[in-house]
């Protein structure tokens, strides 16, 4: 019997193997991301591409506000070339980090998006920082 799930035949392998793969170049998720930033030396920025009244609501705990309308040239130019961004916005309903992701990308930087965002990172029950960081 056949429904919406078996409809269409799975992938074989090799194929399944290299979309899943490819996937993780282009994203990470909470988890992952808070177990990097426990660990003390992430290896990545994390960019909370939302406004300045969203951050100060609620933000990732060792995030830079840098809403994604603002990511340039000269201001990315104060981190290496090769510094891997990681951005985030709302959640799975808001596009921003998705538009920072794009902004990153056309600078030639290297960017992840951490699926989820906001959202993702509350159901991990992860907690928000409220205090913004020193400038």
């Amino acid at each position: 019997m056949s429904n919406g799930v078996t409809e269409i035949p799975a992938a074989d392998a090799t194929r399944a193997l290299s979309h899943f793969a490819a996937a993780f170049e282009f994203e990470t998720d909470c988890w992952d991301t808070h177990q990097a930033l426990a660990s003390g030396n992430p290896g990545f920025v994390l960019l909370d591409v939302r406004g300045p009244a969203l951050f100060e609501r609620g933000h990732i705990p060792g995030a830079i506000n840098l809403p994604h309308g603002k990511i340039i040239g000269s201001k990315m130019a104060q981190w290496p070339a090769d510094t891997l961004f990681v951005t985030y916005c709302a959640g799975p309903h808001c596009n921003g980090a998705a538009r920072g992701a794009l902004r990153l990308a056309r600078l030639d930087r290297p960017v992840k998006i951490m699926a989820g965002g906001i959202t993702g990172w509350l159901d991990e029950g992860f907690p928000l920082e409220t205090e913004l960081p020193e400038a």
